[in-house]
This record gives structure tokens, C-alpha cells and sequence, in this order.
């Protein structure tokens, strides 16, 4: 079974974060997850240290796992939730600037307690 990280920028209305995190984390996470073929999901708020110092447009991200064999039908059926009993939406989420990308593995996940750190030259 193929798997893939379902990967969603999103920002709160303005003077509407604290519903906007609350929908989000006891409503739309677990609604997501009842779609066939997610199997987990995992929130983040941008940290105020940063390596790049570019504006940032999106202030939280959302990472969901996939495992599918057919990953056209089940953003098919994610797409046919929304809005709807399944998938409630909340007017506390800035629709009109959520990301999504779906990513697909390329390599295999690389654990830094198995990596040898050879000292590098100056």
C-alpha cells in the first residue's frame, strides 16, 4: 500500500483563533480521519524562532498520513465530506488562504541515532 503525508497551511479568521484551534483539533482532525485510507493526523503552530527570516503567510499546519493503494479516490472522498455531516466546517478557518499538497516518500525515512557524523574538514 502507497503512502503519502497530506500536507494543509492554514491560518484562523481574524479575532476567531481560539475557535479556530478548538473546531479544529476536537472536530475537523478527527472528521479527517474517518475518511477511508487516512490513517493519522498531526497539528503545528509556527514557532516564533525561524532559520528564514521571508514573511510568513500561514500560521499553522496540518500533517495527515495516508495509506492507499488509489490516492485520486480517497481525496475524492474527502472532497465529497466536506461541508457536509462528516466534515463540518467552521467559519473560524480563512478558507480563501489554505495550501494543500499531497507529498509521496522518495527516499526512506533517515533516523540521526543511525547516521555516522564524520568530522568535516575546515
Amino acid at each position: 500500500m502507497a503512502k503519502y503525508t497530506f500536507v494543509v497551511f492554514s491560518n484562523p479568521v481574524a479575532g476567531k483563533e481560539d475557535e479556530y484551534n478548538d473546531w479544529y483539533n476536537r472536530h475537523h482532525i478527527p472528521d479527517v480521519l474517518n475518511v477511508p485510507g487516512f490513517v493519522s493526523g498531526h497539528r503545528f503552530e509556527l514557532a516564533d524562532t525561524q532559520f528564514s527570516r521571508d514573511e510568513k503567510k500561514h500560521r499553522y499546519l496540518a500533517l495527515y498520513e495516508i495509506e492507499t493503494d488509489d490516492i485520486a479516490a480517497t481525496l475524492k472522498e474527502l472532497r465529497a465530506r466536506g461541508g457536509t455531516a462528516d466534515i463540518v466546517p467552521s467559519d473560524a478557518i480563512d478558507m480563501q488562504n489554505v495550501a494543500t499538497y499531497i507529498f509521496q516518500p522518495v527516499a526512506e525515512k533517515v533516523m540521526a541515532k543511525d547516521v555516522k557524523r564524520p568530522r568535516r574538514a575546515a
